[in-house]
């Protein structure tokens, strides 16, 4: 492979909307998550809008909880094209609905980002870094990481410390780590190979990954928003107005 070919923009790109939403409540009683607006637009087109920017041509859209709403507000849309993996029968989980959507995503490495994930880019777009950073050859999957002090709206624990290669070592129980996987990713095929058929979780194929030291992190750079609660959405509105004053 060239490095041409290995640096290529990806094309295409999976987007993850057919979650439940619960901690969104009383929001999402009315409206599937991706449809609660922060500072003016829903979540889904802030992510759909980063992808047209970063090139992308074609979004795979997962639906399943009031999948209609979503249907009808992407209907129109061109940039990207939007296609709809139906998940209104059986709710596959992160990675079972990646994998009953790898048919329309092509051979070539993708994005892959929930559609609830807000950030401020720093300089350079981060998924133009993923891009530019992620090597197939030595990896199946690149996440883009935010560090857990600092970001808007999150308190948890952290999913992953990072070594100055990149690899990535899983947080365990009763540690604290430095980094949460911020929601957008870059993933190889091969991450794909021998998946669980069924509903199951992305991180167990993070994990088997990690183990075959095939998974790298990226810092994001800039401020990533974790809008989980409704209370969290005023405080993201508040930084993408400071960013923009």
């Amino acid at each position: 492979m060239s490095d041409t070919e290995r640096k290529s923009k990806p094309r295409r790109a999976m987007v993850l909307a057919a979650g439940l939403g619960t901690r969104m409540r009383p929001l999402t009683d009315t409206m599937p998550k991706p449809m609660v607006p922060v500072a003016g637009k829903p979540l889904i087109d802030h992510v759909l809008d980063r992808l047209a920017d970063a090139g992308v041509a074609n979004a795979v859209v997962n639906v399943h909880y009031m999948a209609e709403q979503i249907e009808r507000h992407l209907a129109h849309r061109t940039r990207p094209r939007i296609v709809i993996s139906d998940e209104r029968g059986l709710l596959l989980g992160t990675g079972g609905g990646v994998v009953k959507a790898l048919p329309q995503l092509g051979r070539a490495p993708f994005l892959h980002i929930n559609s609830d994930t807000i950030w401020i880019d720093g300089v350079q777009p981060n998924l133009e870094r993923l891009a530019d950073a992620f090597d197939p050859a030595t990896m199946d999957a690149m996440l883009l990481l935010a560090p857990t002090a600092g970001s808007i709206g999150y308190d948890g624990r952290g999913d992953y410390s990072m070594a100055p290669d990149g690899s990535l070592r899983k947080r365990a129980e009763r540690e604290v780590a430095p980094f949460v996987f911020a929601g957008a990713a870059i993933l190889s095929h091969a991450l794909f190979d021998k998946a669980p058929e069924g509903e199951f979780a992305l991180t167990v194929l993070f994990d088997r990954a990690a183990e075959a030291g095939r998974l790298r992190g990226l810092r994001l750079e800039g401020l990533w928003m974790h809008v989980g609660t409704p209370e969290a959405i005023a405080a993201a509105e508040a930084a993408i107005k400071a960013s923009t004053a």
